[in-house]
Formats: C-alpha cells, structure tokens, sequence
C-alpha cells in the first residue's frame, strides 16, 4: 500500500489520526447498512420466488384454459371479446425509504363500475374452457402487480447493496490501510527526529 505524499509534521499526524477515526466510524456505519440492507434483501428474495412461482402456476393453468376455449371458438370472435378491456386500471405511484434506497409503492386501482366489471359476451359463442380462463386470468391480475412492485425493489436495492459494497471495500481495503500506513511512517519520522534531538543534547551535555 502507498502512503499519502504529506509532511511529517505532528500536526499532519494529528489530522489524519482524525481522518482515520471518522473513515473508521463509516466503515462501521456502511458495514452495518450493507448487513442490514442485504437481510432484508433475502427476505424480499424469498418472497418473490415464492409469489413468481405461485403467479406462473395460475397464469400457466389460465392459458390452458384459454388454448382449449380458442382451439373450440371462432377466432374472431376471441379477437372481438378481448378487443377493448373492460374494467381500466389507474397507477398511483409513490415512494418509500429503505436504508436509504426509494423503492416503488404502486397502488392499482380498478375502475368497478356495474357496466364494466365483466366481459360481456353470449353464451351460444362460449364455453366453459373460455369461463375458465377469464376467471383464472382475473385472479392472477394483483398477484402480477404486486410481483412487478417486488421485482423492482429487488432491482434497486441490489443495485444499492453493490454500491454500498464498493464503498465499504475502498475504505477497508485502500483508505483506511492507507492513513495508517501514513501515520506509522510520520510516527517514525518524528520518533527518529526526538531520537536525534537527544542525542545532540547529550553531545552539548558532554561537550560542556
């Protein structure tokens, strides 16, 4: 490790005794954020895996419906139904603070109108496969959200946790090590120079 390029003086050693404590104190802080943000990270982990594989169950079961209704239906009559939605889904999106990374907090709101909360078709044009899948479908629609909400967090809060690691392992590993170095090398210096002082006065001493 290369020490700093200072003058060694005891005030330079006074100072970066002072830099070295406060690059000590935020190694402890950043250490102790990167611990806790990545507990929490885990936890968010966890359960996306879990709500990802139940979201992909329904949405697997509800295309199987859907594939069975379209392989018995007129295919343009499909095209029609699902043509326009029938409910519309408003976005309020707003922002909290974790360990100092703003992540989403998104709040889907369906339009329930009486006239706009189910598709509207006949019964000679459907089938129970197509009853299936639009039910299925509808079920899994704020699982997926909420999967999209989580998945993003996760994003930013990895994206968080590698900057903080960065931060951490440059004052571990390059500043701290190197003020140290520093101050042993002034320390020395300014040992050897009392060193020599008394060794003049003893001389003086003598001489006299």
């Amino acid at each position: 490790m290369v020490k700093l390029n200072v003058n060694p003086t005891r005030m330079e050693l006074a100072s970066l005794k002072g830099k070295l404590s406060t690059a000590n104190r935020g190694h402890k802080l950043l250490k102790d954020k990167q611990d806790e943000l990545m507990r929490q990270f885990i936890l968010l982990i966890r359960k996306n895996n879990e709500l990802r594989a139940e979201v992909e169950a329904k949405l697997t079961k509800a295309m199987q419906s859907f594939v069975m209704a379209k392989a018995l239906l007129n295919e343009k009559f499909i095209e029609e139904l699902v043509a326009i939605p029938p409910r519309s889904v408003s976005l309020d999106l707003y922002e909290k603070n974790i360990m100092s990374v703003k992540v989403p907090v998104m709040n889907f709101n369906y339009n329930d109108d009486d006239d706009s909360k189910e598709l509207v078709y006949g019964y000679l044009n459907s089938n129970s496969e197509l009853d299936t899948s639009i039910e299925q479908m509808a079920d899994v629609m704020t699982q997926l959200l909420e999967l999209s909400e989580i998945e993003k967090t996760c994003q930013l809060m990895a994206n968080e946790i590698e900057k903080t690691r960065r931060r951490v392992n440059a004052l571990e590993y390059m500043t701290i090590p190197r003020y140290e170095e520093t101050i042993y090398f002034i320390q020395m210096k300014l040992d050897e120079s009392e060193r020599a002082a008394i060794t003049r006065l003893m001389k003086v001493k003598d001489m006299g």
